[in-house]
């Protein structure tokens, strides 16, 4: 199976600023997984590192066993990375057709689930109607929606969600979860960053706390209820 991720003891700077100290984790395939945490812990950087976005200074990144680290985004993106930033970097002047079809990437493997503008638009019904609309006039939640939508076109097998839900309504947040579940249903393996805590024990399988660069605490979100020292620690 594909979708396997496998971060080791990863140390990332930037310039001369330490960001991550040493971060292990990893995503089954087919898992949703989670990096939990305030701002400024380390959650960005631990994603970016993944997709080559910043360098990694030690340690080293393997995707279906296959050694990432050093590797420029571009030949990340083609092993079957997808990645969603925090801030969408939509094309404003682009429709919302344009914005999907740009990202139009053949899958893999056949045991991909083949993404089309369609497809995209049953996930996403609230795209469907903006079909011809241009991206910059998107409320934020549909310009997440696309955004998602957009990194789905190239028909990955990891998809990496830098913050899905912050600053969306909480409608929206509902119906982008809703829409995770069913993303998950597809067999795509997911990590995704958020402060959420509620959305992330909806659709996460197992979670990653983060705090100072370092990974405090690994394990299931139902877990925490039994430890309410470690939420209030790192995540109130």
């Amino acid at each position: 199976m594909t979708g396997k991720l496998e971060v080791e003891n990863i140390h990332t700077f930037y310039g001369t600023s330490h960001v991550l100290f040493g971060i292990d984790l990893c995503v089954r395939p087919g898992e949703c997984v989670c990096l939990l945490g305030r701002n400024g812990v380390g959650k960005t950087t631990t994603l970016k590192s993944i997709m080559g976005l910043v360098p990694v200074k030690e340690g080293r990144i393997l995707y279906n066993d296959i050694d990432l680290t050093g590797r420029p985004s571009y030949e990340i993106a083609c092993e079957g990375l997808g990645y969603v930033p925090d801030d969408r970097l939509i094309f404003p002047d682009l429709t919302v057709r344009d914005n999907l079809q740009i990202a139009v990437k053949p899958p893999l493997s056949p045991n991909i689930k083949i993404w089309t503008i369609e497809g995209i638009y049953v996930l996403f019904p609230a795209l469907k109607p903006l079909d011809k609309n241009a991206g910059g006039y998107l409320s934020g939640g549909e310009q997440q929606m696309l955004t998602v939508g957009r990194a789905l076109m190239g028909n990955p097998s990891l998809l990496l969600l830098d913050e899905p839900v912050e600053g969306l309504a909480p409608v929206v947040v509902q119906e982008l979860t809703s829409q995770i579940k069913e993303l998950k249903s597809t067999g795509i393996s997911i990590l995704f960053a958020e402060q959420n805590l509620a959305f992330a024990t909806q659709v996460a399988d197992r979670a990653y706390i983060i705090e100072g660069g370092q990974v405090r605490f690994e394990g299931h979100l139902e877990e925490l209820d039994n430890k309410p020292e470690i939420k209030e620690k790192y995540l109130m």
